[in-house]
């Protein structure tokens, strides 16, 4: 059992920091200038070094963002960035500190998620698939992307906590179900993302004792470690702004909602000696998990529409233009082929498996069973992959973000689909491998037929390194600039701005969009009412293609009442406020 436990875990550190290097060596120039791949990427290191710069551990407010916007994250995602970067930064400085933080910890997440897929793989399909799954989810396009070097945003460790819960529940005992129920309420408490897939973990879970496969003990087990995990979650990470009145995170609407389906399991556990027939359970099911839900939504009714409260103009400019949050159907072929194409694969050769084990259950006892490795008895863990896929591309569907865990949930069939060609021939050999290698999925998407976009009006990048940096020159004052910009400007800068690419940050959102659009002849009143110091000139701002607007103005030329301050090399421009009532821009 170590000698396996340490070459599973040799395997996954292998490949991670083979595939780690490869990533950091070509995005080491961004790397060295933190400038990260994604807007919460860069988020995220704003609000760690804000955090060890002084501000109090629940305190999750943005300060600098429209005027102090609580951020809908918890601290628990920042515990392992910050211990590195507390620990490198007395000997290295702090900008080295952070360098190095950002590129170890994916690769540090990448590993753990490569051991459990192998651990999972294991227990599903024995030897012959383990190490063939643990290559296949290390090929695993998209997954794969949430582990790039600089990706320190919270899906990397959400998918760990979601593979940690499967391999518990895999383990069939006590003490598996517990790690799945305390994986699962982290999870919840890092954010709701995966939510829906728990809760699928979850009922497979109560499906099995119903069905007198679960003994009652591990379902004890199970809610125990999810109840207890999630009032110590509270204590120790709900934010000062636990009250916010929405369910997008750690919020008493979103935590009272988890405690009514958690009370439910533990109370059917309680009930498993008095409840010994199938039916009395599934009825017990029934009636406890539909009384669960109801109290749920009773207490909690935002949790049906976790982004209610986002005006639905602001939803239609912004959120559902988001590459993640778009939907198959919205997004171009191209992608959604490059995000589905490996869970789809995956996904029937799941099912494939499922059925080969209904074969090999009417032959239990054969030589061939023992020996291939994958018994029949393993056939429910299969039941669980297969339920757990179904409902990521159901999420995959509406928001291409569920190819994500589909992606890693799909290596243990597609191993198992290798391990049976093997037997086949080199032809099926080869086969099988170009359908489980996830990274030849979006090679073979470019030669689809892509729309192309409407065509920018201005030059240049808002968010740039350039801009950035030309900014950080300035003297600080307050930023009006494109949504994706913000988060830019705040890691990079020290200015505030008025909106960036977070729900939350309604008001600050329609104020950015409004300014754009509005008449170039109101935009100086506009920006003295905002307080604005600064405006940014760049490609595709929003409304430049309305004539007169502020935004083509900006695009084609500079603003009356404005004076341009700096032209970047790509043509981006900052542009300042001539006069400002209250002050001209800081000095």
């Amino acid at each position: 059992m170590a000698r396996r436990l340490r070459s599973d875990t040799l395997i996954a550190a292998v490949l991670a920091l083979l595939l780690g290097l490869v990533w950091t060596i070509r995005a080491s120039s961004d790397l060295g200038q933190l400038r990260l791949p994604d807007t919460d990427d860069v988020m995220r290191l704003a609000q760690i070094r804000d955090w060890l710069a002084g501000q109090p551990f629940g305190d999750l407010s943005q300060h600098r963002l429209a005027g102090g916007l609580p951020m809908h994250w918890t601290r628990l995602a920042d515990l392992g960035l910050a211990a590195i970067i507390v620990a490198l930064r007395p000997l290295l400085g702090s900008h080295a500190a952070e360098v190095i933080a950002v590129t170890v910890w994916p690769i540090v997440l990448f590993a753990v998620a490569l051991r459990l897929v192998i651990r999972i793989a294991r227990r599903l399909g024995g030897e012959r698939v383990a190490a063939t799954a643990g290559v296949i989810a290390a090929l695993a396009y998209p997954a794969t992307t949430v582990f790039l070097p600089g990706r320190i945003d919270h899906h990397g460790l959400q998918l760990v906590l979601l593979l940690a819960g499967v391999a518990g529940l895999l383990a069939r005992d006590a003490r598996g179900a517990a790690l799945a129920g305390g994986c699962t309420a982290a999870s919840l408490i890092v954010g709701l993302e995966t939510a829906p897939l728990l809760a699928l973990a979850g009922l497979w879970l109560v499906a099995g004792w119903a069905r007198h496969r679960v003994a009652g003990a591990t379902l004890a087990a199970f809610a125990l470690g999810l109840l207890l995990t999630l009032i110590v979650g509270r204590a120790l990470f709900a934010s000062d702004d636990f009250a916010y009145p929405a369910c997008d995170g750690l919020t008493r609407i979103a935590w009272r909602a988890f405690l009514a389906p958690a009370g439910a399991v533990l109370l059917l556990a309680l009930l498993d000696r008095l409840l010994t027939g199938h039916r009395l359970r599934w009825i017990a099911v029934v009636a406890l998990g539909g009384g669960a839900v109801a109290l749920g939504l009773a207490l909690s009714p935002q949790c049906l529409h976790p982004y209610g409260a986002v005006d639905p103009r602001i939803a239609a400019l912004w959120l559902n233009q988001v590459g993640e949050a778009q939907s198959i159907r919205s997004a171009p072929v191209a992608t959604s082929f490059g995000y589905a194409g490996l869970p789809l694969v995956g996904f029937a050769a799941t099912l494939w498996q499922m059925a080969r084990r209904r074969g090999l259950a009417s032959h239990r006892g054969t030589p061939g069973d023992t020996a291939s490795g994958m018994a029949a008895e393993t056939r429910p863990g299969w039941e669980l992959i297969a339920l757990l896929l179904a409902g990521a591309l159901a999420i995959t569907a509406v928001q291409l973000r569920g190819a994500y865990p589909a992606a890693l949930l799909a290596a243990p069939a597609l191993a198992a689909m290798v391990a049976a060609a093997r037997d086949r021939g080199p032809a099926a050999l080869v086969a099988s491998w170009l359908a489980a290698a996830g990274i030849l999925y979006p090679l073979a998407a470019r030669a689809l037929p892509s729309k192309t976009g409407e065509a920018s009006v201005g030059r240049g990048d808002c968010g740039a390194p350039a801009m950035i940096a030309t900014l950080n020159r300035l003297p600080p004052g307050r930023v009006i600039a494109p949504v994706d910009a913000g988060a830019w400007i705040i890691g990079g800068t020290a200015d505030t701005v008025l909106a960036a690419p977070y729900h939350r940050d309604g008001a600050g959102l329609r104020a950015v969009y409004a300014f754009y659009a509005a008449p170039a002849g109101v935009a100086a009143a506009t920006a003295d009412r905002l307080g604005a110091h600064y405006l940014l000139a760049c490609a595709a701002l929003p409304g430049a293609h309305r004539r007169g607007s502020a935004a083509a103005a900006l695009a084609r030329g500079t603003l009356p009442g404005f004076a341009t301050v700096a032209v970047l090399p790509d043509g981006a421009r900052i542009i300042a406020r001539n006069r400002l009532s209250g002050g001209a821009p800081p000095a």
